[in-house]
């Protein structure tokens, strides 16, 4: 260590055993993602403006991230590798109100615990650091670098083979990474984020500080073309909002396109995504989920990172206030945005209608209404069978039925699907599931791929935009007991009846013959009933008939 070096007083501190006492407890890296969101954590930590992240085989061969940010000296640098060493905090009475992204002291030296470690750090007025670490044994020796910092890990759990065998494919681990940086792309549209695998580079924002930049690089245009701006606070000012909310028009099938960050930090809160999809209300299809990304700030006091491991949640001292706020801004956002929204009907239908169960074959198809609902006289009962879900119920029992054996068909011309980053990595994930489901997709340059088929259940053809619905499935990771029920869900909605879809008696005498010959007819493959029943003391008693049967 030179003279200069020695001079420097050093920003990294070993914590004291109360404060670790104190400090969540878990494995911070338990695959690829995991180190790359704790080495870009750091690089936020330390204000960088823009940072590069490469990875190999998933992660699983090499992970690179290289960020401008303020760097380490020397004795930083070389302190950073020990357990519980942080520049972030100094002691326990910190930790309640912490305004950096990360500050157990664990990141750098569980990373270097799992694979073959490399960083190399210079900060404005210093001589680059190299510090290796090869199991037990540091190295650190001068090096040339420019400000920030460039953290290399390579061959990840290759001394732990247990650990690696427990890992998925490179694919599956790359979309993964591609999560995490998703997240923090949308959470800080004010940085300039990279990624590559495997050479080739797959997300690019352009760090502008405007979110709606940001989602235009993560999903497409046609998606922030669709979108308005979010900005708003709490009556008190504590809790402040922004951030961007797309139009009821673009929707997914699953919420894990509901993109939350607090402080800067992305975040899996259940409670924060329900507010969100509460702000906009009837706007939203039923079974259906926006496409936001919004930023809330608090004070640091007012929320608690430290509540989970790997930091995916926190916890707030005033839920509901930032609940509510997030809610009531997202209303009013969209209430500006010119949409239009149709008002609850003053009917009592709570007592009126109820879930039925009778014999279909018997059900005399009276009429149509809304060019949604099947009127049907059964007896003493008027039954209301909802066409859509009845459908989707016949749909996804024959794609149970077919084992893998769905039938498609070829488009022609194939149509073109633009995919972010995370369904793209999915995408190459599990492009053989989506083969067993029917669809045909290959890469067409860039973020675009060309849907070459689509399955055809049943005779009716699913859409292209299908594969969007399926992808989210994977993402969600839904139905972990049988993982192609879920899929076999959303495929059955697309070619199923719609609102709209006129159907001449006798198609709407078959539609209920096949649903009769459904194992579970009540309801549609998501829960929801197929038909309700209004007996006539219902409507007698709603008409002021005192005598039920009374013609």
């Amino acid at each position: 260590m030179s003279d200069s070096d020695a001079a420097v007083e050093s920003t990294v501190r070993r914590l004291d055993e109360e404060t670790v006492a104190r400090i969540a407890a878990g494995e911070v890296v338990t695959r690829p993602a995991d180190a790359v969101r704790e080495l870009v954590e750091n690089a936020l930590d330390a204000d960088a403006s823009a940072v590069r992240v490469a990875v190999e085989d998933g992660g699983l061969s090499m992970i690179r991230v290289v960020d401008d940010g303020s760097g380490m000296s020397r004795v930083d640098a070389e302190r950073a590798v020990e357990r519980h060493a942080t520049s972030k905090i100094r002691d326990a009475t910190d930790l309640a109100a912490t305004g950096t992204l990360g500050f157990r002291g664990e990141a750098l030296p569980s990373i270097a615990e799992v694979g073959r470690f490399d960083c190399y750090t210079s900060t404005a007025s210093g001589t680059g650091t190299h510090v290796a670490v090869r199991g037990d044994d540091v190295s650190v020796e001068a090096t040339g670098h420019g400000v920030g910092t460039t953290v290399e890990v390579r061959d990840l759990f290759a001394e732990l083979p247990a650990r690696r065998e427990s890992l998925a494919g490179p694919r599956r681990e790359f979309a993964h990474v591609s999560d995490v940086l998703t997240g923090y792309a949308l959470a800080r549209p004010d940085v300039r984020f990279r990624l590559a695998h495997d050479g080739r580079q797959v997300l690019s924002t352009p760090g502008s500080g405007d979110a709606t930049d940001a989602l235009l690089a993560v999903f497409d245009r046609d998606v922030a073309g669709q979108s308005t701006a979010v900005r708003g606070a709490s009556e008190d000012g504590a809790v402040s909002l922004s951030g961007v909310v797309c139009y009821p028009s673009v929707t997914r099938a699953t919420a894990s396109h509901v993109h939350v960050a607090v402080n800067g930090r992305p975040v899996g809160n259940t409670a924060l995504r329900t507010a969100v999809e509460s702000g906009y209300g009837t706007l939203l299809p039923e079974s259906r989920h926006p496409v936001v990304a919004l930023s809330v700030e608090v004070p640091p006091n007012a929320v608690d990172q430290n509540v989970h491991p790997a930091k995916r949640e926190v916890r707030f001292t005033d839920l509901d206030t930032v609940t509510g706020t997030v809610e009531r801004v997202v209303r009013e956002a969209l209430s500006t945005a010119d949409l239009s929204r149709v008002a609850a009907v003053s009917f009592d239908t709570d007592e009126a209608l109820s879930s039925v169960e009778s014999r279909f074959e018997e059900l005399r198809v009276i009429g149509q209404f809304r060019e949604l609902y099947l009127l049907c006289e059964s007896d003493d009962d008027l039954l209301v069978v909802d066409q859509h879900a009845a459908h989707e119920r016949v749909n996804f029992e024959r794609l149970q039925a077919a084992a893998g054996d769905t039938e498609s068909v070829p488009l022609d011309p194939p149509p073109t699907l633009a995919l972010s980053t995370r369904e793209a990595a999915t995408l190459a994930a599990h492009r053989e599931d989506l083969a067993t489901l029917g669809f045909r997709v290959e890469s067409f340059g860039g973020d675009t791929y060309r849907v070459t088929a689509v399955p055809a259940p049943v005779g009716r053809v699913a859409t292209a935009d299908a594969v969007r619905d399926v992808l989210d499935a994977f993402l969600a990771g839904d139905a972990p007991d049988d993982p192609r029920r879920g899929l076999l869900a959303d495929l059955a909605c697309h070619p199923s009846l719609k609102a709209g879809d006129t159907l001449a008696p006798d198609a709407a005498s078959d539609l209920l013959s096949r649903l009769g010959e459904c194992d579970r007819p009540y309801t549609c493959p998501h829960g929801r009933p197929t038909v309700l029943r209004i007996d006539e003391a219902t409507l007698a008693k709603g008409f002021g008939r005192s005598n039920v049967g009374v013609r």
